[in-house]
């Protein structure tokens, strides 16, 4: 007989199911996530954008990569608040106690937070395109872009689960999001970091997402990347790395203190009304 452990796949398809259903009933949570860097967006391109230098006639396309960077730094904040509702509700608790592995409610979160995002980014490029945004990469340079913002976003994903998971309070689990929205202003996303004071500009040329704007912007271009991209990746790997180590200790100190017992037969036979009644 199979133990809980051994529908691991199974049972994080099903909690990807349980918070895609909730976000999809409340669109609300992508259009809030658009909204904010697409209004950026529109501000630097139609306001700021004639004032600011960078070398390039297409604004747009300068701007794209920080604002794709803000939008998911805004959405991760959704993944530490669902978070901190379950926990609050006692939903860790109740599935801990049911045959289903520990873990897949979590890894639940993760993806759906993957997913929601992707969306998001998907908007912000179809408004970019209406703005005049421009690409001469192929496919290989956009998968490129897409296996990096993944990347990024799992990273930060596993930050706010940190958080959502530990916070005592709605206000504080999605606090922590707010330097990552603003990270970017401090980087090349807006203007090059060679217009900046020296002070801010050794900041600006030595955090993570100046690398990751600059192998974004490269591939999208068409153009060279050069060390960007090794950077970048070995940004998004160290803080994915290390907040997943945080975020796994936090949560096997959240709710009950051991699996669920293995599965009876009876339980077996029930799995499916079992799966059905989680995706209600």
């Amino acid at each position: 007989m199979e133990t809980a452990k051994n529908h691991f796949f199974t049972d994080i398809s099903v909690m990807l199911g349980r918070s895609m259903r909730h976000i999809f009933r409340s669109m609300d949570t992508i259009i809030t996530v658009c909204i904010t860097p697409i209004a950026m967006m529109l501000l630097f391109v139609y306001v700021l954008g004639g004032a600011i230098q960078t070398g390039t006639d297409n604004y747009v396309n300068y701007l794209l990569p920080g604002i794709l960077l803000m939008a998911i730094a805004s959405g991760i904040a959704y993944t530490a608040y669902r978070l901190f509702m379950d926990k609050q509700r006692g939903i860790f608790e109740r599935f801990h106690t049911m045959p289903i592995s520990r873990s897949a409610l979590l890894w639940g979160h993760v993806l759906t937070s993957l997913v929601s995002n992707a969306i998001s980014v998907i908007v912000i490029i179809l408004v970019a395109l209406v703005m005049g945004f421009r690409s001469s990469a192929e496919i290989l340079p956009w998968l490129a872009v897409a296996g990096i913002l993944a990347l990024f976003t799992l990273a930060l994903t596993w930050v706010a689960a940190i958080s959502g998971l530990s916070a005592k309070t709605i206000e504080g689990a999605s606090a922590f999001s707010y330097p990552l929205i603003f990270l970017p202003f401090i980087s090349s996303a807006f203007v090059p970091t060679e217009s900046m004071p020296s002070v801010v500009r050794a900041f600006a040329e030595n955090q993570p997402v100046t690398s990751i704007v600059n192998a974004i912007r490269a591939l999208l271009a068409d153009q060279p990347v050069g060390n960007d991209i090794w950077i970048a990746l070995a940004w998004c790997i160290g803080i994915l790395l290390v907040a997943y180590f945080f975020a796994m200790r936090v949560y096997k100190k959240s709710g009950v203190k051991k699996d669920a017992q293995n599965p009876t037969e009876s339980d077996e036979i029930n799995r499916e009304a079992l799966i059905t009644k989680i995706l209600k």
